[in-house]
């Protein structure tokens, strides 16, 4: 996988966003005051009548977002992720989850991958908080094009949605064929031994640990989770049935995320041996994002390490 281009999800959503604005009138943006750094700026030089900047003002974001759908409007409503879901978590819950309305949160700089600017704009947290409200659906594209294709998608449906991505420009996993298919996960690379399944930036590095793997003749399957809520219990059940166990990995915290919800399948539906890949329980801190991700565990040599010690103890067993 060398040579691998790399783009920013947070271009590709400002880019989509225009051309959603272009065909559909009802469509309103907000933000949080960061819209240089979301990209919503594009939709507001495109359609200046159309776009809210809200301040840094969350709550007033989401409740004003509440309102405007209430009068048949598609709100996009975006900051960075920390800010986006958990500053105004409970004007999300009561105001727009509660009523069921079509209110899209678009949260960047998610993860670690925020870097310097460290553990108070790193969330670790959002994709827990987010899945456990009533009516919220939950997406994580894993690159440029994904997300291009989720952000269409979550436009055409009725409803709250949240849709998180990092900040960095991330190695491309999907190609501009990719089309979104919200009622199946990817999958990247087959395999019978371990399923690798991943989230967001890690889904490229769950192909490199795949690939590590495949040296020792052990076959890795790779799935894009790229949909957390509602996860797809049939085709997870599925895949479970065809290897010895599965690994998830996320930029996120292992409890409550990715993995939680995977394991939340299993153990009711057909149970196998597990690790997880993802930040333990813990904040992050100020530095590269290369290094902060090695430090925290969430690079290809630790999915590739957590496959090798979940096979072992499906071999002892």
């Amino acid at each position: 996988m060398g040579n691998t281009k790399t783009l920013a999800a947070r271009d590709a959503y400002g880019e989509v966003l225009i051309e959603l604005g272009s065909t559909n009138s009802n469509i309103v943006v907000l933000d949080a005051d960061l819209s240089g750094s979301t990209r919503t700026a594009y939709f507001a030089n495109s359609f200046p009548g159309r776009f809210f900047n809200m301040g840094i003002a969350e709550q007033d974001m989401i409740g004003t977002a509440a309102g405007l759908a209430t009068t048949g409007k598609t709100v996009f409503a975006s900051s960075f992720a920390m800010f986006a879901s958990g500053r105004p978590w409970e004007q999300i819950r009561n105001s727009v989850c509660y009523p069921n309305l079509n209110v899209k949160i678009v949260a960047s700089h998610a993860g670690l991958t925020v870097g310097e600017d460290g553990a108070s704009h790193q969330a670790l947290e959002d994709i827990a908080i987010m899945r456990v409200l009533p009516n919220m659906r939950v997406l994580i594209p894993s690159d440029y094009y994904e997300t291009k294709e989720i952000i269409k998608w979550v436009a055409s449906v009725p409803g709250p949605c949240y849709v998180r991505f990092c900040r960095a420009a991330s190695p491309v996993v999907n190609n501009e064929n990719y089309k979104f298919n919200p009622t199946e996960y990817p999958i990247l690379k087959s395999g019978h031994d371990v399923a690798l399944a991943a989230s967001g930036i890690m889904v490229y590095e769950a192909l490199l640990a795949a690939e590590e793997l495949a040296k020792e003749n052990i076959s890795a399957m790779v799935v894009n989770v790229n949909k957390i809520k509602p996860i797809l219990t049939d085709q997870i059940v599925k895949i479970a049935r065809e290897v010895k166990a599965i690994v998830t990995a996320e930029e996120h915290n292992i409890i409550g995320g990715l993995g939680s919800a995977v394991a939340e399948v299993l153990v009711k539906n057909y149970p196998l041996p597990m690790e997880f890949v993802g930040t333990n329980d813990t904040f992050g801190e100020s530095g590269k994002p290369e290094e902060l991700l090695s430090k925290y565990g969430l690079k290809s040599k630790n999915i590739y390490l957590a496959a090798k010690k979940v096979l072992k103890n499906y071999d002892s067993n």
